[in-house]
């Protein structure tokens, strides 16, 4: 499989997928992502109302050439060619980047390959004179954060942090509309409680006018008749 380039990537896919769905709950990522355009991605992360891009690379023919050679002028040219084929999907996979169609400011390339991504954590493949690895320049140059299997898994995780911190703030949210209206409710139900009891108490000053009238009308009546 890991000979043909298509089936390859295909199994890198399936990994990337894999550790989505371990991770996330259905609704918080999408496989084959479609842009506006008709660019296809191969994954994406929702937060909140944002999408993290997400591309599956998998430079395997370049680097095990590099790993099996012996002659260091050899080596050296063949890293040069991984170095700039890799610089190539960098690119590919900052093209994700479309804050204009609700992604985030940068997009994760993931190569499902840990000795691959390790040489150049490490500066192995890929390092400059100023001890910068291509990790750090493609984060700094084109906002793409290169993963692997393992530090994917810790990038989720800080991405599982804040949705639940969002989940945390929407509920928030709506507790305090809740109370907020439910003052609202209280104040107007004071408002007639206090319109009733002005009422009541109107009705039972006119009921206590009436009787003393009543008792006017009364003795008026025994004055009459001389009873």
């Amino acid at each position: 499989i890991l000979k043909n380039p298509k089936q390859r990537g295909i199994l890198g896919e399936y990994y990337l997928e894999t550790i989505l769905k371990n991770v996330l709950s259905p609704e918080d990522y999408q496989m084959q992502y479609r842009f506006k355009d008709g660019e296809i991605v191969d994954a994406v992360v929702f937060v909140k109302d944002k999408i993290i891009p997400i591309d599956s690379k998998f430079s395997l023919e370049n680097y095990n050439r590099i790993v099996g050679e012996q002659n260091e002028a050899e080596r050296g040219r063949l890293e040069k060619v991984f170095v700039g084929d890799l610089k190539m999907r960098i690119q590919e996979t900052a093209k994700y980047i479309r804050p204009n169609e609700d992604t985030l400011d940068f997009a994760f390339m993931f190569i499902p390959h840990e000795a691959i991504y390790y040489d150049l954590l490490v500066n192995k493949i890929g390092g400059d004179e100023d001890g910068e690895n291509l990790i750090q320049r493609a984060a700094q140059k084109y906002k793409v954060i290169i993963i692997s299997p393992t530090s994917f898994l810790a990038y989720l995780q800080t991405v599982l942090e804040g949705l639940k911190r969002l989940q945390i703030e929407e509920r928030t949210k709506e507790i305090i509309k809740n109370v907020g209206e439910l003052t609202r409710h209280l104040k107007s139900y004071d408002d007639y409680h206090n319109r009733l009891g002005k009422s009541l108490a109107t009705v039972v000053n006119h009921y206590t006018s009436s009787s003393n009238e009543f008792k006017k009308i009364d003795k008026d009546i025994t004055r009459i008749s001389g009873k």
